[in-house]
């Protein structure tokens, strides 16, 4: 797999849980201090007992100072592309720009249909959502959008604001069609947590994504890489994903870099999030910075 040499960026998830929203907030003010690139914030508005990611990213930031926003991913089957490029415009205007779109084709029907959406799956669902990541780019650029497929009928939508910089639209995908439209139509790659797509799988769905790329006539090497990394750090910990040691994070996320392509990682702490978020941001992060610099200085 190849590394494209793009400029390493860390975020963390932050908890999308109505209880536990004050703790949260305290997380994702830490990250904003420590230096972190993104808070990311999952979608799933049928769980009862999850807020809005939507009205949640608004909130962290209005409360940050210089962290950007990431959604990890936004359904797209309950949120119609030109309104969702629109909240997007104008969040990222109102905050400097500091808004990453993560979207996904979403990932339950059951609970889309409970929403009063209408759920697509297979060939319909990655066509739908090629349509709309390509319907969102074109709206965040500030473009008219006319188009009329069976998914999507748009008679003239007049885009803006345009933000101070570009919202980039990362798709969430894992199926082979789903990372071909990834390759075709996405400015990144949202991969999976780490126990749903084990490193060892990651070079084969890498190398779909590549091959629709340059099929489309695009630089593989303009895709961003996302790798959603769920674990703990430190010795006492033994569990899901990635855990053990500040040394074994380290060189796992430097391997993983500069082998496996990945340009982003958003950890995803399984336990005592304050304190892995402090020796992730202080420890792991600037290391593999400084590791990743050097293998890539001797190739």
């Amino acid at each position: 797999m190849k590394d494209f040499g793009r400029p390493l960026q860390f975020g963390v998830s932050i908890d999308p849980s109505a209880a536990g929203f004050a703790e949260a907030l305290a997380l994702a003010r830490q990250a904003d201090k420590a230096g972190l690139d993104y808070l990311a914030v999952q979608d799933h508005p049928y769980q009862p007992g999850h807020l809005d990611v939507w009205t949640m990213l608004t909130y962290l930031l209005a409360r940050t100072d210089r962290i950007s926003a990431l959604s990890d991913v936004i359904d797209l089957q309950l949120r119609p592309p030109t309104i969702l490029a629109k909240a997007a415009a104008s969040l990222a205007s109102m905050a400097g720009g500091r808004l990453t779109l993560g979207v996904g084709g979403g990932a339950s029907p059951q609970g889309i249909a409970s929403m009063g959406g209408a759920p697509r799956e297979g060939g319909a669902m990655v066509e739908f959502t090629e349509e709309a990541v390509r319907i969102l780019r074109q709206a965040l650029r500030g473009e008219t959008v006319r188009t009329t497929t069976r998914h999507h009928q748009i008679a003239g939508y007049q885009a803006g604001p345009v933000p101070p910089r570009p919202v980039e639209v990362w798709l969430g995908s894992q199926k082979p069609r789903m990372l071909a439209a990834t390759g075709r139509a996405g400015d990144g790659w949202i991969c999976p947590l780490n126990i749903y797509v084990p490193p060892e799988n990651v070079a084969a769905l890498q190398a779909r994504i590549d091959d629709a790329a340059r099929g489309a006539g695009r630089d593989p090497g303009e895709v961003r890489r996302v790798y959603n990394v769920l674990g703990a750090i430190g010795p006492e910990h033994r569990g899901q994903g990635l855990s053990g040691t500040v040394g074994k994070w380290i060189d796992t996320l430097t391997v993983w870099a500069v082998e496996l392509g990945f340009d982003t990682f958003v950890f995803w702490p399984t336990a005592r999030p304050a304190a892995q978020l402090e020796l992730f941001a202080s420890e792991v992060v600037p290391a593999v910075r400084e590791a990743v610099a050097e293998r890539r200085g001797r190739s």
